[in-house]
């Protein structure tokens, strides 16, 4: 018996190159960049893989610009990313939640349309000891050229964004993508070595009782969040928390739910990073259906950025979930 072939199998890199003949929002140039990306995907998977027979588990013993300890697959995987893209004729900046300015690259004076390219390189990295999901988050903006420094070029709205994206190390590798016009999910088949579309033009179940946060600081949150969980969890809800924002949010993008990372008595910004973390996410969770919000009357791709490490409260998910929320703040 012939075994049989499925006609629908597409990849990764045609999925790119596709997208520069039907998507207005892609280009060549774009391409390149997320052909980079995918590469640094491979890699990091790779080192992560390997990590505690190579040694590259715990501390380096230096805190980062956010004050955070960073792990040594922090620093290795941010080394990755800026090699990988810094290779780009295309992009312009290079901005890492990691380091505490941009990197200017080149600018576009050959006529070139350049982006900025920002990202965490490692989301969750405290799981790695424990062998727990950690990911990879990634923004696209277009460079402005008219812009004085390269820190005023990457200050754009969410909105602006021209595609955003995560990759989740976990028992496989996920990339998931949206260039403004649906999310598209691929896995990666180490024994061809490509990425390969599992999910297209994916949707999220509008409504699903459960919710993701951590709930060791419910003490200190907002009356409101505090009114809600009492609410959810007389209403059954389940807690599901991985504490990985990319972990959280994949299953949601799967399962339906609400992700929460409130104000604190720490945080009373909120803990999240705008520019690397809520806006591509929230990207990502509006193209899948879903809603993402800063507060009652804040959508989180509306905030204009002041500051390259801004922090901001996240609710986001299912329609109907984030909307509950809401009655409640």
């Amino acid at each position: 018996m012939q075994p049989s072939v499925d006609p629908t199998i597409n990849t990764l890199q045609a999925h790119i190159l596709s997208q520069e003949h039907d998507n207005p929002r892609s280009n060549e140039t774009l391409s390149w960049i997320l052909s980079a990306l995918s590469i640094s995907a491979k890699a990091i998977a790779a080192q992560i893989r390997r990590a505690r027979l190579i040694d590259v588990l715990g501390n380096v013993g230096n805190a980062n610009v956010q004050g955070e300890q960073q792990q040594k697959l922090d620093v290795l995987a941010n080394e990755i990313m800026l090699r990988t893209l810094g290779r780009r004729d295309d992009v312009a900046i290079v901005a890492s939640e990691e380091n505490e300015n941009p990197v200017f690259l080149r600018d576009g004076v050959d006529g070139k349309r350049r982006f900025c390219v920002l990202f965490d390189p490692l989301d969750g990295s405290s799981n790695l000891d424990v062998c727990g999901g950690v990911g990879t988050i990634f923004s696209i903006v277009r460079h402005d050229r008219r812009a004085n420094d390269p820190i005023e070029s990457v200050l754009q709205a969410g909105s602006r964004q021209v595609a955003a994206g995560y990759i989740l190390y976990g028992p496989s590798t996920v990339f998931t993508l949206t260039l403004g016009r649906g999310v598209q999910m691929f896995v990666l088949d180490p024994s061809i070595g490509a990425f390969l579309r599992v999910e297209e033009d994916l949707q999220m179940p509008d409504a699903h009782k459960h919710y993701s946060l951590n709930e060791g600081n419910r003490l200190s949150f907002p009356d409101g969040y505090q009114n809600y969980l009492h609410w959810a969890q007389e209403q059954t809800y389940s807690s599901r928390y991985a504490g990985a924002m990319v972990a959280d949010i994949h299953r949601i993008l799967l399962k339906g739910g609400v992700f929460l990372y409130p104000p604190t008595a720490k945080a009373p910004k909120g803990k999240l990073r705008l520019l690397y973390e809520a806006n591509p996410m929230g990207m990502i969770v509006e193209q899948a259906g879903g809603l993402a919000m800063a507060a009652r009357d804040q959508r989180i791709l509306d905030i204009e950025p002041t500051q390259v490490h801004q922090r901001t409260p996240v609710i986001m998910g299912s329609t109907k979930e984030v909307e509950t929320v809401l009655s409640f703040l």
